[in-house]
């Protein structure tokens, strides 16, 4: 049974409540104002963002990519050149090879025959030489050889001799005159001033020398072993010349000129057979390509060509041709034409297009390159994407070629 003090009013329920229940649904209904701030979070963001731009400087980027301008010209004209020197030099290169072929011997003849070649003679005085026939003309070896029509030397100098080339022949029979490409003196002029002043070279052998007994074989036999020799030697003196060609200078169409000396018939070492010698001789011509293109393009007004480096692209369609005989070895000027077609390529130097943009923005560098005849066209490159200026120091400035398929 229930008595008055039993019965609790509402109000005073809430009030008897236990403060522990009370505080604990305090705490479930309100939010925590004690939660941490995400630290961890925002540091590996700072750090990716970080790292990103450092990225992005690391691989920045101050770039152009230009083309050089090229133009093909139409060439009929003259030029000069000098050996070694000068705006336009030229270099003599040679190469020279031996082939021999077994025929069949027909038997054998005695012969006394007298070696003979070409010589080139040179003279440095102010005035002409005159040489009568039978001049003789020594090797360093004391073998006498001499002229058999009088020659007139032009007037040189020291630096550019007057030359003319004549025919001598050995003073006596035998294979010991069959020498190689030599110099000559004048015993004539033993003594005096002249003596250094006119002298001789050879570029070929001294061939046909023979005394003795010697094969005879089928002149049409011979005939067709020496034209095989020939053919075989021409593309050997061709790959040998071509290899000589120095780095950066080339050979054009017509400057070279091959010879060739017929060897006299010598016993073989199979019976019955006997060798037939051919010795073949090329001389060429090569120019400094920078220096040929520079020569041609200025040859040609139409271009409005400045100076500007230049390089000729290829020269299949050229053709060059001696004014004169083509130089030997000792020449110091050389008179020839050109005709044809020569593509020239302008020459880009980095430097002088990184001078040329440095400091300057997108644009102003777009400007600035229009006034360089080398480019054709320039892609500026600018890394970070906010970059929009080319730094202040040039080397740091990266200036790539790229050319485009002729």
């Amino acid at each position: 049974m229930r008595t008055l003090d039993d019965i609790i009013p509402p109000s005073r329920r809430r009030e008897a409540e236990p403060m522990s229940e009370a505080g604990s649904n305090d705490r479930r209904l309100r939010p925590s104002s004690e939660s941490k701030f995400p630290f961890t979070t925002f540091i590996a963001i700072a750090l990716v963002i970080i790292t990103s731009i450092g990225v992005l400087f690391y691989f920045s980027t101050s770039k152009v990519e230009v083309t050089p301008s090229t133009v093909s010209v139409a060439v009929q004209s003259s030029f000069t050149a000098t050996q070694g020197t000068g705006n336009l030099p030229f270099q003599v290169i040679t190469a020279q090879k031996t082939a021999s072929q077994s025929i069949k011997s027909s038997g054998t003849k005695q012969v006394n025959s007298s070696a003979s070649g070409t010589i080139t003679i040179y003279n440095t005085q102010t005035k002409a030489q005159k040489l009568i026939a039978n001049t003789r003309f020594a090797t360093s070896a004391g073998l006498i050889f001499r002229i058999h029509t009088p020659v007139t030397v032009p007037a040189g100098s020291t630096s550019k001799p007057g030359s003319v080339t004549a025919k001598i022949y050995a003073d006596k029979p035998g294979s010991t005159y069959n020498v190689a490409p030599t110099s000559f003196t004048v015993p004539g002029f033993a003594g005096t001033a002249q003596a250094n002043q006119v002298y001789a070279r050879s570029t070929s052998p001294m061939t046909g020398g023979a005394s003795g007994t010697v094969p005879v074989a089928n002149a049409s036999d011979e005939a067709q072993a020496r034209q095989q020799i020939t053919t075989a030697l021409s593309t050997d003196l061709l790959a040998s010349i071509q290899s000589q060609i120095p780095s950066g200078f080339v050979l054009l169409t017509g400057a070279a000129i091959t010879t060739f000396e017929d060897g006299a018939l010598t016993p073989s070492s199979t019976t019955g057979m006997a060798d037939v010698k051919e010795v073949g001789t090329v001389t060429a011509i090569v120019f400094p390509n920078t220096a040929l293109a520079s020569a041609i393009a200025s040859s040609v007004t139409s271009i409005g060509y400045q100076g500007e480096p230049i390089t000729l692209k290829a020269t299949d369609k050229l053709e060059f041709i001696a004014e004169n005989s083509m130089p030997d070895m000792n020449a110091q000027s050389l008179s020839f034409t050109l005709s044809g077609t020569a593509p020239l390529i302008y020459s880009v130097d980095p430097a002088r297009i990184a001078a040329a943009i440095a400091g300057k923005s997108r644009s102003a560098a777009e400007v600035a390159l229009t006034n360089y005849p080398e480019v054709k066209k320039a892609i500026i490159i600018l890394r970070p994407f906010w970059r929009q200026s080319f730094p202040q120091d040039p080397a740091v400035i990266s200036v790539v070629t790229v050319e485009e398929a002729y």
